[in-house]
């Protein structure tokens, strides 16, 4: 039955039998004799066909099914850790996501010294913007996510982890580097951005919106690198964790303006809500607390 409901989430995901079969490495007849069997299991239609229509359609039935099967396997995987983990050793697998700012700039080093704490723990880690992180978290694909920006409450625990502070990062010799910029030096300049969905650009929309400033354009990036690289070659400004440019500063590759408030987000971690964390989750998010406190 747990090869099938695994068979019955792909389909749902994919929404397409061939897609599905290549993504769990079955071929298309067995996908077809999992879900019948499931049909008949539980005596209901799952999945409406069409000899006409490329995709399928999910019935109500099979979204309740899918939700739960999602549930039950979940369950299942963090039992099974916790059982590994009694006593000292923890084992198992931890699956952590990852906005593009954390994952890049500040997970990798942790991560070091976190697998070397716990080395038979199994370590996956997603990395894509906040947007697509939380829905991962959502969908129980990965059981704990790092991420930037505002989080909805409504499907997550969320809890603040990092206090990240935030730069106007101009080219090297820009011409306000050694002054207080002001809401009118601004104006009309182009920015660099990250793509929408991403915590970047929600705290970077939400600065234009606050200081009253009118973009001339927008150039839009879909990586934190990418922005960088752009400021540097003058391309334009932007407003970015001081992380990400950390390394430039120092290489004299961009300069930023000097502000008179200190811009800050908040970097949270986020988990289904309802959801019981598994030893090795906690033991990550203990070890992760400790080690921001020395940044």
């Amino acid at each position: 039955m747990l090869d099938e409901l695994k068979t019955f989430i792909a389909v749902v995901e994919y929404k397409n039998f061939t897609k599905a079969a290549e993504s769990i490495n079955l071929s298309q007849p067995s996908v077809s004799l999992h879900i019948k069997h499931l049909e008949e299991y539980f005596n209901t239609t799952l999945i409406q066909r069409s000899i006409k229509q490329k995709n399928i359609n999910i019935t109500q039935s099979g979204y309740l099914l899918y939700e739960r099967s999602k549930q039950m396997i979940k369950l299942l995987n963090d039992t099974k850790n916790d059982l590994l983990g009694y006593g000292d050793v923890v084992k198992g697998q931890l699956h952590i996501g990852a906005s593009f700012t954390i994952g890049e700039y500040l997970l990798p080093a942790f991560l070091g010294k976190f697998a070397k704490a716990y080395p038979e723990l199994e370590l996956e880690v997603t990395i894509e913007n906040t947007h697509n992180i939380c829905e991962k978290v959502k969908n129980l694909q990965v059981d704990i996510a790092l991420v930037e920006g505002t989080v909805p409450p409504s499907h997550f625990t969320i809890e603040k982890f990092y206090t990240d502070k935030m730069e106007v990062a101009v080219p090297y010799n820009h011409y306000l580097v050694n002054n207080y910029f002001s809401a009118e030096d601004l104006q009309n300049q182009t920015w660099i951005s990250r793509e929408i969905g991403s915590g970047t650009r929600q705290y970077l929309n939400l600065f234009l919106s606050n200081n009253n400033i009118n973009a001339k354009n927008i150039i839009v990036f879909g990586s934190n690198y990418s922005v960088k690289e752009a400021v540097k070659n003058n391309l334009g400004i932007t407003f970015i964790s001081s992380l990400v440019i950390e390394n430039s500063l120092k290489n004299n590759e961009i300069s930023t303006l000097k502000t008179k408030q200190t811009y800050t987000r908040p970097f949270s971690y986020v988990m289904q809500k309802g959801i019981i964390p598994s030893k090795g989750t906690l033991v990550f998010i203990d070890m992760l607390k400790n080690y921001v406190e020395n940044l």
